[in-house]
């Protein structure tokens, strides 16, 4: 793990990168813990967690739970130019998927671990 410090200097598009995978990771961890589902089952049910519009409404409802930090960080990364366009979500979704990726992925990867694993248990 990097410290903050080195965390804050990466681009913001960096901790989404690495936020993308933690959350799928978790999602799909939770569904293998929580039902009995065959592999394909499990991807279908992992899909309705992990689009644009699913995670654009979990950081919408963990707004006025994030420190000043945290709403800085998804600032930044809902801010910076992506020139990715996406194929199958509204821009305005992608765009706070992405923050809140970014969010996941600063917590991980600044190892801040308790309060990663705090926001992750209220996105369920």
């Amino acid at each position: 793990m990097k410290n903050e410090i080195e965390v804050n200097l990466m681009s913001p598009l960096v901790w989404a990168y690495v936020g993308d995978s933690v959350y799928e990771l978790f999602i799909r961890t939770h569904l293998v813990e929580t039902t009995n589902l065959k592999p394909h089952k499990l991807h279908i049910e992992a899909i309705k967690h992990v689009k644009a519009k699913a995670q654009a409404e979990i950081l919408e409802s963990l707004q006025a739970e994030l420190t000043e930090k945290e709403k800085e960080i998804v600032r930044r990364t809902r801010n910076t130019e992506n020139h990715h366009l996406p194929k199958n979500a509204d821009p305005t979704d992608y765009m706070y998927a992405t923050a809140f990726e970014g969010l996941i992925g600063y917590l991980y990867l600044s190892g801040q671990k308790d309060r990663l694993n705090e926001l992750l248990n209220k996105c369920i």
